[in-house]
């Protein structure tokens, strides 16, 4: 996949641990979100050991692609060994390596957004991987460790280690995801650079979208925690971009259609155990702006069996329009 045809559809689902599995993505993209998606991170030590759970990540659905699978790590041989492992499989249009994951346990190791303190180390793991692999690969970062922002020194080490894209979220790590994105240093990082970048934070509807482009210059954008329990969001906001159509927002029925054909996926996908238990947090997402949806939100999260999960979900469907506001 060539960088013009990327770009082409500048609108991309972020990678999210927990959400962007293939039941997710699949949805996406039946909804009309045609772009590039970024799977969960996947962890190179465990394509280096070949983990049972880890290898189940890199599966992929022809439906769902072009996809970009996100790795992280902290060895330059072990990460450009997985980036070479997933080229072969032949299913990732792009390797995409994680700068920006701010959970403890992956900072504890000096992954994710830890690796913004070592610039010099970073250039290694992004050189090995460039050097392993003929597909673009990209990096997602942040604004930074700390209030020290030094994603535009990271952006360059990125570029000069031959990485085609970069992708910017606009928080530091000891923000989460907390707070305003600053959209203004990410506008930085697109100064500093000639390697596209794309914004990353708070882009959650067609206005914002309009902004993120206007202040940060960005070459596309990034969608992260909006696109949750609401995936039509991804192709809604494709089509404002390229004919400037402001799609209504989707019915209950359908918000409750959609919700019941994501639940059969993770069913197909991990088996009753699983996907009920993380169909929990999809239905909070989904339920979002529901009247009484919290007691919905409850029974849920009571639910033990494929059929009480299908049980709750028809029930939805007796829910009046009137009734899908604001709690």
């Amino acid at each position: 996949m060539t960088l013009e045809e990327i770009f082409s559809a500048p609108v991309f689902l972020a990678p999210m641990a927990g959400v962007t599995d293939s039941a997710f993505r699949l949805i996406v993209r039946e909804l009309g979100g045609n772009s590039l998606m970024f799977s969960e991170m996947v962890s190179a030590n465990g394509i280096h050991y070949r983990n049972e759970k880890t290898l189940e990540m890199l599966q992929t659905d022809a439906a769902e692609r072009p996809i970009a699978i996100q790795i992280f790590g902290s060895n330059p041989a072990t990460c450009a060994e997985a980036a070479k492992f997933i080229e072969d499989l032949g299913t990732a249009a792009v390797i995409d390596f994680n700068l920006g994951c701010p959970a403890p346990k992956i900072v504890k190791n000096g992954e994710g957004s830890a690796l913004m303190k070592n610039p010099a180390l970073v250039g290694k793991i992004l050189s090995a991987i460039r050097q392993a692999v003929k597909i673009p690969v990209s990096a997602k970062l942040r604004l930074g460790y700390d209030e020290n922002f030094n994603a535009v020194e990271i952006a360059k080490v990125a570029e000069s280690a031959g990485v085609d894209f970069v992708a910017v979220h606009g928080r530091t790590r000891p923000q989460f995801y907390s707070g305003a994105a600053n959209w203004e240093e990410i506008a930085r990082v697109k100064a500093a650079v000639k390697i596209p970048v794309i914004a990353n934070g708070d882009v959650r509807d067609f206005d914002s979208l309009d902004k993120i482009l206007k202040v940060t210059g960005a070459d596309g954008v990034m969608v992260g925690r909006a696109a949750q329990g609401n995936p039509w969001l991804i192709g809604r906001l494709l089509e404002y971009f390229r004919t400037g159509k402001k799609n209504p927002p989707p019915s209950l029925a359908e918000r409750v259609e959609v919700m019941r054909r994501h639940f059969e996926k993770l069913i197909g996908f991990k088996g009753e155990y699983v996907g009920v238990r993380e169909m929990r947090q999809h239905a909070a997402w989904y339920t979002k702006g529901f009247r009484g949806g919290a007691e919905f939100r409850k029974k849920f999260n009571g639910a033990e069996s494929v059929d009480a999960v299908r049980e709750i979900i028809s029930s939805l469907g007796s829910v009046d329009d009137e009734n899908f506001a604001d709690e």
